[in-house]
């Protein structure tokens, strides 16, 4: 009765991936976002070129496209553009073909869907979770469209700083600290709004010793060094291009961030007198939060619990936060759901309430530049025209969204009822 029973579930598991796998590669083969996909198409090439991909050139003529002839230089540390310049070397140059470029770039981001969905189910086993629970949260991963949106279609690299982030905690729960450390140090690399869950890593590894928890931040800055640093001087790259770009937080303003509710009162807000002191509000805030979050009990549910309160703070406090960044924090808090430490309903507005406002900001119009570039012109023009007539909408989703991450935030920190008391700590984990 037993196997009978196992192959209708591996059927229904066959079913779900390959669906999910399939609507991946048809989103990400006609698909793409307007400005994000140009940038990173056009850092391949010049990656693959030998060129300095923080210096932006008019690539027109070379993709025989009009949309190339003035962009952006790609605004994520090296690890990303190293990437797509071997993506461009594998796909295009071989190839030629456009959409098969676009596809290409969305690979790692598919891959990286999937394996947080394995992820996440190997997590849940390793904390007692029941082999339904782990099902559905396997399922949830694959199917959702918050997920299938900003990492296939849009072609956003959320998804792979989140798999990397929680490899990263899981590891450290397991004692391999300098592996944990050098994945920590690459998913900040990719996107440095994993850096806060050094906070929440050393936090928890003082409360056993000093020395561990000084030791895994020097790792992780090495990493980071390696990463981040090191390909500049190795690759000659300007670096001032990039280092510029490091006070973004003060000088962008909008989106899914509180300065959207700001807006209603005053605009441009960061433009004139103090107001571009709130692009610092974040670094208080995450100090508070790490001083209130204290040492923990050590388990990894209290690790995996903090470290998702903090990044919670910081995209809650910063000036700006587009919406792909709150992938980062859906499989953490899909995993204490299952645990019992987050509401279901606060799990359900993490996603769907970023997934919403992304209609009232014109995004999904920008996902059609790929196949339809003409007339996702004529539409954006039409958009913009009526921008301020969804600003009111756009301020009501980002008041609730703070709500649900506030409440997120309290029941991460507080003392979580629902974690099952034969947790292991990090001293006790297996070596």
């Amino acid at each position: 009765m037993r196997r009978v029973g196992r192959r209708p579930r591996a059927a229904y598991d066959h079913r779900v991936l390959a669906l999910s796998v399939g609507l991946q590669l048809a989103l990400g083969l006609l698909l793409g976002h307007a400005n994000d996909t140009r940038v990173f198409m056009a850092t391949g090439w010049l990656v693959a070129h030998g060129r300095d991909p923080y210096v932006a050139l008019d690539l027109s003529r070379h993709f025989h496209h009009a949309g190339f002839s003035v962009i952006k230089s790609v605004g994520y540390p090296p690890p990303w553009p190293l990437l797509t310049g071997l993506i461009y070397a594998g796909a295009h140059a071989v190839s030629g073909s456009f959409l098969l470029y676009n596809l290409a770039l969305k690979l790692p981001v598919i891959a990286a869907n999937v394996g947080l969905a394995y992820l996440v189910a190997a997590v849940l086993r390793d904390r007692g979770a029941t082999p339904a629970t782990c099902r559905w949260a396997w399922t949830f991963l694959l199917l959702n469209p918050f997920l299938l949106y900003v990492g296939a279609a849009w072609g956003e690299i959320d998804a792979l700083v989140a798999l990397l982030a929680l490899a990263a905690l899981w590891l450290l729960s397991h004692r391999r600290l300098e592996a944990s450390a050098l994945l920590l140090a690459l998913a900040a690399c990719v996107k440095p709004t994993a850096l806060p869950l050094l906070a929440a890593a050393v936090l928890a590894l003082s409360g056993e010793s000093l020395l561990r928890a000084a030791r895994y931040a020097v790792v992780c800055l090495a990493g980071v060094a390696l990463f981040y640093v090191a390909p500049f001087f190795a690759f000659g790259w300007s670096r001032a291009p990039f280092t510029h770009r490091l006070n973004a937080h003060l000088v962008l303003q909008g989106s899914l961030s509180f300065m959207t509710v700001v807006r209603l009162v005053r605009v441009p807000p960061l433009t004139q007198g103090h107001w571009w002191l709130l692009g610092l509000l974040w670094l208080p805030a995450l100090a508070c939060a790490v001083l209130l979050a204290g040492r923990g009990d050590g388990s990894f549910e209290d690790l995996l619990a903090r470290g998702t309160a903090f990044v919670l703070v910081v995209f809650l406090t910063r000036s700006w936060l587009a919406e792909p960044d709150v992938v980062l924090v859906l499989p953490p808090a899909l995993v204490l759901t299952c645990l019992g430490v987050v509401e279901r309903r606060a799990l359900t507005a993490l996603w769907l309430l970023p997934l919403v406002f992304t209609v009232f900001n014109a995004s999904p119009l920008q996902l059609l530049w790929v196949t339809f570039p003409g007339l996702t012109t004529r539409l954006l023009g039409d958009a913009g025209r009526i921008a301020g007539l969804t600003l009111d909408v756009r301020a009501a989703l980002v008041v609730v969204w703070q709500v649900t991450g506030w409440w997120i935030v309290v029941a991460c920190l507080r003392r979580r009822a629902g974690v099952p008391s034969e947790a292991k700590t990090l001293s006790e984990a297996p070596a």
